[in-house]
């Protein structure tokens, strides 16, 4: 359920820019996305980090469940308002915001009728992501399900080589 209105993110939430995020920090939370689902179910997370000349940074991720323990238990993310309140305080406090929300799916990495109509975060030009294979590697970007919310439940899909463009998670430009 998406409890992110404009109101209540203030400036917590970086939109339409490209993401770096370190190749630790990116395998590293791979990993972690596929010990908290294992495989029966999906795993998500935010990610937070800063805008630095003209691109998105991330330096961390938060897990879903870290923010409701619950977030897994009808098998698909879900999360609240006060799981909401909790990632924008913790985004304040850090001086961080939001730079993406990441999560798994069982297949491939195409958004599903629910991920399409509850944006987690949605602010237009907010970019979500989908692990396909409950983030069981390997972790190509062009394999990847890379999402643009436009505002009204409309998305653009920035999938396959065109998220080459957009999201930088290794050594490689």
């Amino acid at each position: 359920m998406n409890c992110s209105t404009q109101k209540t993110i203030g400036g917590c939430v970086v939109a339409r820019t490209r993401i770096v995020i370190p190749p630790a920090i990116w395998l590293a939370g791979l990993t972690e996305l596929h010990r908290r689902g294992g495989e029966p179910h999906e795993s998500g997370a935010f990610l937070l980090g800063k805008s630095e000349n003209g691109k998105s940074v991330v330096s961390r991720w938060v897990f879903y469940d870290e923010l409701d323990p619950n977030a897994y238990s009808t098998g698909v993310c879900v999360l609240y308002a006060e799981s909401f309140d909790r990632l924008w305080s913790l985004c304040r406090k850090a001086g961080l915001a939001v730079i993406a929300d990441v999560h798994t799916h069982p297949g491939s990495p195409t958004q599903s009728h629910s991920d399409r109509t509850n944006p987690m975060v949605s602010t237009a030009g907010h970019t979500a992501l989908i692990i396909p294979n409950f983030a069981c590697g390997p972790y190509w970007r062009h394999k990847l399900g890379v999402y643009r919310y436009e505002g009204d439940h409309q998305w653009t899909n920035l999938s396959g080589w065109r998220a080459r463009g957009l999201l930088k998670t290794g050594t490689f430009r």
